[in-house]
């Protein structure tokens, strides 16, 4: 072989190695693509942590949060119950270390939920006697409260939510204690206040049924009121609490849109898709639902059939199409816990059920699907 022929014959060799590391190199990065990276460019994948998740007593489940997901919220500790039991009595040592998690691994923060209808303890909305207080008494609860959780957080939780859960289905306003006492002010004052502790905060609106076309014109109507009012709302968030057929896609993308529309952004923000039976109709996440316990709605002791499992691939697809479809209005995608175990779905609204609602399975495993939803991050 001559001089010349041994130089093409050696670049053509160092062309071929070059290119099959390249395919090697590209076929790894597929297959170890996490969710977070998938997504990095569109939204933020979030997952809501319970206690032993927070208190890092559960590695296990720590590890796949560090892998795959970018953003947290804490699923109980920040409402408030739980962070203000008796007036003036804050417990932080557990959001604490939420939002130090959050910081130490250089996540998105998001503080669920400062005004709650449920989970809020009675000491708020009542005096020594066991009535109603004023309006005035109750409104500076609301502020005392708000600013000292939002005001400890300042510049360290990126988003809130503010108010949780103040319309009906129908689109009527829930007669809860804060809208007996206050009226529809309320959600005024709650943003108003929110926004006083930091201004730089981006404070959300969250509910559940968001794509039901009668709530979704209540929410609307409600929005437009406040900012006719000059009251600031940056985000819509949709609890993202479905079964396998309710609701359609066509009326969740509705809803996108027509938040969208509001001029602020949207996160789907409490994601899990319920493979159970139900006989009581669509409640939604109304935590105060509870049903008796049937072996019939119980089916799936031993792990989905072929057929559930397939239906719960496609519903999963279905909903991160449409996501990523509308990744320019979608500020946050949020799953409502890491694995099914640990979801809230398995005593939700009955008791003592197992259920398989989220992306990873019992044993920490992404399920199949989750790959799936990595390739339609990346074909788009």
């Amino acid at each position: 072989m001559n001089k010349e022929k041994g130089l093409i014959y050696k670049s053509f060799i160092f062309c071929l190695v070059v290119f099959s590391l390249g395919c090697k190199v590209a076929k790894n990065d597929s297959r170890e693509l996490t969710l977070k990276e998938a997504f990095k460019d569109k939204f933020f994948i979030g997952t809501a942590l319970n206690t032993g998740q927070i208190t890092g007593s559960d590695t296990a489940t720590i590890r796949v949060i560090k892998a795959h997901f970018n953003s947290i919220v804490a699923e109980n500790i920040m409402k408030s119950g739980l962070i203000q039991p008796q007036q003036g009595n804050f417990r932080f040592d557990l959001a604490d270390q939420f939002v130090a998690f959050g910081e130490q691994n250089k996540m998105h923060i998001h503080g669920h939920t400062l005004i709650w209808h449920s989970q809020a303890p009675r000491w708020f909305f009542t005096d020594e006697q066991g009535k109603n207080v004023s309006p005035e008494v109750l409104t500076q609860r609301m502020k005392d409260h708000i600013s000292t959780v939002v005001g400890r957080y300042k510049g360290r939780v990126h988003s809130w939510d503010v108010v949780n859960e103040a319309i009906q289905d129908d689109g009527s306003w829930r007669k809860s204690k804060f809208y007996e006492i206050l009226g529809e002010d309320f959600v005024k004052l709650a943003f108003q206040f929110a926004r006083e502790a930091d201004p730089k905060a981006v404070l959300y609106y969250n509910d559940y049924n968001m794509e039901t076309p009668k709530k979704r014109e209540g929410v609307v109507a409600m929005v437009k009121n406040l900012q006719k009012q000059g009251v600031q709302v940056d985000g819509i968030g949709m609890q993202g609490h479905v079964s396998l057929k309710h609701p359609t896609i066509e009326e969740f993308e509705k809803s996108i849109l027509a938040y969208s529309d509001l001029k602020v952004k949207v996160s789907i923000t409490e994601m899990d898709v319920n493979v159970l039976p139900t006989t009581w109709g669509n409640v939604g996440a109304e935590v105060s639902a509870s049903f008796e316990y049937q072996q019939k709605i119980n089916p799936y002791t031993n792990g989905l059939p072929d057929s559930v499992a397939t239906a719960f691939n496609e519903r999963y697809l279905s909903l991160f199409k449409l996501f990523t479809k509308h990744q320019d209005k979608i500020e946050r995608v949020t799953v409502w816990g890491v694995n099914d175990k640990q979801s809230w779905l398995n005593g939700w609204p009955v008791r003592g059920r197992t259920n398989y609602p989220l992306l990873f399975d019992r044993n920490n495993q992404p399920k199949p699907v989750v790959k799936s939803i990595i390739q339609i991050a990346r074909q788009q």
